[in-house]
């Protein structure tokens, strides 16, 4: 059997898959279990947003690190001493 002849999911069948978690597990566990997945969703967002900021800092840094590279690689305009 093919996933393609299940069709889309809408508004009906995601209330009757609702209605049956509820009847499973209840209310007070489904919502731990929702408190609990949007805490780890927060702490990976959070996780993420800092490692986006530490390769920032590290894209500045060799950034930094290559001008000044490039300021002592060039030639001096200077006369040599006779």
């Amino acid at each position: 059997m093919s996933l393609a002849l299940i069709g889309p999911l809408g508004l009906p069948e995601l209330l009757i898959i609702l209605f049956i978690l509820v009847l499973i597990f209840g209310a007070k566990r489904l919502s731990g279990l929702g408190r609990g997945l949007g805490e780890g969703i927060k702490g990976f967002k959070h996780e993420m947003k800092d490692l986006n900021d530490e390769v920032g800092r590290d894209k500045a840094d060799r950034a930094d690190s290559y001008a000044a590279d490039a300021r002592r690689a060039e030639p001096s305009h200077e006369r040599p001493p006779r």
